[in-house]
């Protein structure tokens, strides 16, 4: 099976929707399928291009046997509403060229297209009907609700109005359309969506990698962190909607009655800065940059409690990712969310579900679990059997793989081609996503780069 994939956020950057896109088409490649990846360079959630990444023209490379193809794009420093658009668009006009091309060229039985961004979507229905391929859009986030609700974009004018009735026609126009929860499979039927093109599809956690493990981590001691600590951690990236704020007002109010309770917030993004700045003086606060994959499993362990703040306007439509890895870790999740939202039904019987918004409730809470060992192990293996019964990776990703298959007029396409053996070595099972790791790359980029199983990562800090 050929497969032609579209998205902004591919590997090396570390979270968020590239960790989802790059693990779906290394773990297909691993399978026997043939993918290639139209994408930007890498960028996220710093908003800055890597010295070695930036280029004027298009660069190709091969990472764990997936063939990607990065078009330039407009990063922004600061990214506000309008600036977001900007680069949505620049990555619409650079990316069509390479998209439309393959389609023409290479024939693939499905073009599968990741929202964000929605916005480069329309060249991945044109490719498919070029190719006479299946269409394939995944919805990540509800973008454009989202940038309305936070207020980037002014709500209830002629944009918006325009922007709805784009959406609707850019949704409309594919085979099948997927999304990471039930809650967001509804709005995209309130939305006008047929129920029979809807699949769920949600993100997932690697169960072996991410498990249970002693909390007393070298992670704690770089941090100076007492064994008798409590730690609340966030690990993600720090952008206007998580409501990362509520983190530091909790701890300041903590400060003094609670010492033991220490907070950590774990990442990088546009906001830092100021959450820095906000919790300057604090004896309870501890930041970290965004850590190497090697470090992520050590990292959830620290936390004796996770902490997943979110803001109210857009509690149902996002189903963090990083949730599934908090489950994973056996720890107990605080989540602000709504009663009936995607992260509430999520969340409740493996952790606390508290008024979205309300940092002093999300303090009472802390200091809740922070006073109750018995309840935080209950609560964290309940987590824990949650993960593996409902956000495993290989469950997940093979219903993917049947629902591609399921398509009559791909499948007799693709029972044509001679299927390509399983390589052994990389196995769907034993893939781990070793592009994700930065790689200390050449001066000068390759233009059909392998990546060495062998390389570690560098920098620091994860979602």
């Amino acid at each position: 099976m050929r497969v032609l994939v579209i998205g902004i956020n591919y590997a090396p950057d570390l979270i968020g929707v590239a960790k989802y896109t790059t693990e779906l088409c290394e773990s297909l490649a691993a399978h026997g399928h043939t993918i290639r990846v139209v994408t930007a360079p890498p960028y996220y959630p710093d908003w800055k291009v890597p010295a070695e990444y930036r280029s004027a023209w298009y660069t190709n490379e091969t990472l764990n046997d997936v063939d990607i193809i990065r078009a330039p794009i407009y990063v922004p420093d600061r990214p506000s509403g309008a600036k977001r658009l900007l680069h949505h668009a620049s990555f619409l006009m650079s990316a069509a060229v390479p998209l439309l091309s393959a389609a023409v060229r290479w024939r693939p039985d499905i073009v599968f297209a990741v929202a964000p961004s929605l916005l480069s979507a329309p060249i991945a229905g044109m490719a498919a009907r070029m190719a006479g391929a299946v269409s394939w859009l995944h919805v990540q986030d509800m973008e454009v609700d989202a940038a309305y609700e936070l207020g980037l974009l002014r709500k209830d004018s002629v944009t918006h109005k325009l922007m709805l009735a784009v959406e609707w026609r850019i949704l409309n126009s594919f085979d099948r359309i997927s999304t990471i929860s039930p809650q967001m499979m509804r709005r995209l039927e309130q939305k006008g969506i047929a129920p029979e093109k809807l699949r769920e599809f949600r993100n997932w956690i690697d169960t072996g990698a991410i498990a249970p493990g002693p909390s007393q981590t070298s992670i704690r001691s770089e941090l100076r962190l007492k064994p008798t600590d409590i730690v609340a951690l966030y690990s993600g990236a720090m952008s206007n909607k998580q409501g990362l704020e509520l983190i530091v007002e909790a701890a300041a109010s903590l400060q003094n009655s609670h010492p033991s309770v220490q907070f950590v917030l774990c990442g990088n993004g546009p906001i830092k800065p100021a959450l820095v700045d906000m919790a300057s003086g604090m004896s309870n606060m501890r930041f970290l940059d965004l850590q190497p994959q090697a470090r992520v499993a050590e990292l959830l362990s620290t936390a004796d409690i996770h902490l997943l703040p979110q803001k109210a306007q857009i509690s149902d439509l996002v189903l963090p990712s990083k949730l599934a890895g908090m489950l994973a870790s056996g720890r107990p999740v605080i989540a602000m969310a709504a009663p009936g939202t995607g992260i509430a039904s999520e969340v409740e019987g493996a952790g606390l579900v508290i008024p979205p918004g309300d940092a002093r409730a999300l303090a009472a809470a802390v200091t809740s679990l922070a006073g109750d060992a018995n309840l935080r192990t209950r609560l964290g293996a309940i987590a824990r059997l949650r993960a593996e019964q409902k956000w495993d990776r290989m469950p997940i990703i093979r219903s993917l793989e049947r629902e591609f298959l399921a398509f009559p007029q791909q499948a007799a396409v693709a029972a044509l081609r001679p299927r390509q053996p399983a390589r052994s070595v990389r196995s769907m099972e034993q893939l781990t996503t070793g592009s994700r790791r930065r790689p200390e790359w050449p001066d000068r980029m390759s233009t059909n780069r392998r990546l060495r199983p062998n390389v570690t990562s560098i920098g620091s800090g994860k979602e």
